[in-house]
């Protein structure tokens, strides 16, 4: 029942009554965008206290695992010296000392934790993604999650790749870094710039690994499609040699190319993949 209106037009609706011509607005809408893939609706709120109580858990398992890593110090210290001191027992006129050094009353300690810190976040790595996923999925729709799952594990194996080239290649680099250095200047590094620049090493491989899952979800998803990026080869490798340059941390040959040429491959590699995707 509506209350008539003078002069015509539409009626009011009384006191009460829904009105059903009108769209919902203001927060109804937000609570809308905000509803999980399995029909459930969440406020904003809900989500919020949903993200702190992920964020806790992940902030306790990395927490635990670092506890774990301070004891894991010295071997893994030791797997990231290997390198260093091969070079110093070929090399004895180079270098000082076969140990690193520390030059404040605190580094050592400070350089530890730090270390199991991120050792920390490495052993807890399946609790914090399955937190992530757990969070994100049910606002995904069926043929997201499609594609969400071979998306996830593939910036997985590329990131492990990334490192895992990095391990590799970093013996050689700290020989030219070294070997660059000129005659006359013997190596004393201390522990934390030592720690600081293999960790860094070792996060940038990773992430710049990552970057065929751009490429491939920009064809997917159409923005970019594979005709472009097949034109755009030349261009493309020579702006993927000009990052590999500038991103590598040690700025040596071997890093350079141990960076360069995967990304290279990958590229070809992302334009097939996208191509077999869009089918």
């Amino acid at each position: 029942m509506t209350a008539p209106v003078l002069g015509g037009g539409s009626a009011a609706p009384l006191p009460g009554e829904p009105d059903e011509g009108r769209e919902p607005t203001g927060s109804v809408d937000l609570e809308q965008r905000l509803g999980d893939g399995d029909g459930g609706r969440m406020t904003l709120f809900e989500h919020l206290a949903e993200l702190r109580r992920r964020v806790l858990v992940c902030a306790g398992a990395i927490l635990v695992t670092a506890v774990a890593g301070w004891f894991l110090y010295n071997p893994v210290l030791g797997f990231m010296k290997e390198g260093y001191v091969n070079f110093c027992h070929l090399h004895r006129s180079r270098v000082l000392s076969c140990n690193l050094l520390v030059q404040e009353p605190a580094q050592g300690f400070l350089t530890r934790l730090k270390l199991a810190s991120y050792i920390g976040v490495a052993l807890a790595t399946p609790v914090w993604l399955w937190q992530v996923w757990r969070f994100i999925t049910p606002g995904l729709r069926r043929n997201e999650k499609r594609y969400a799952v071979p998306f996830v594990l593939s910036a997985i194996v590329l990131f492990c790749m990334g490192v895992g080239i990095a391990i590799l290649v970093w013996p050689k680099a700290l020989n030219w870094l070294i070997g660059v250095s000129g005659s006359g200047v013997a190596a004393a590094y201390t522990l934390s710039s030592y720690v600081s620049l293999y960790v860094l090493v070792c996060l940038v491989f990773g992430l710049v690994f990552l970057y065929p899952i751009v490429v491939v979800f920009l064809m997917i998803s159409g923005v970019v499609p594979s005709a472009r990026w097949r034109r755009w080869r030349r261009p493309a490798i020579v702006v993927l040699c000009a990052v590999a340059a500038i991103v590598t941390p040690s700025n040596d040959p071997f890093t350079f190319l141990a960076m360069a040429i995967p990304m290279i491959v990958f590229y070809e590699l992302s334009i097939l993949v996208g191509r077999l995707l869009r089918k």
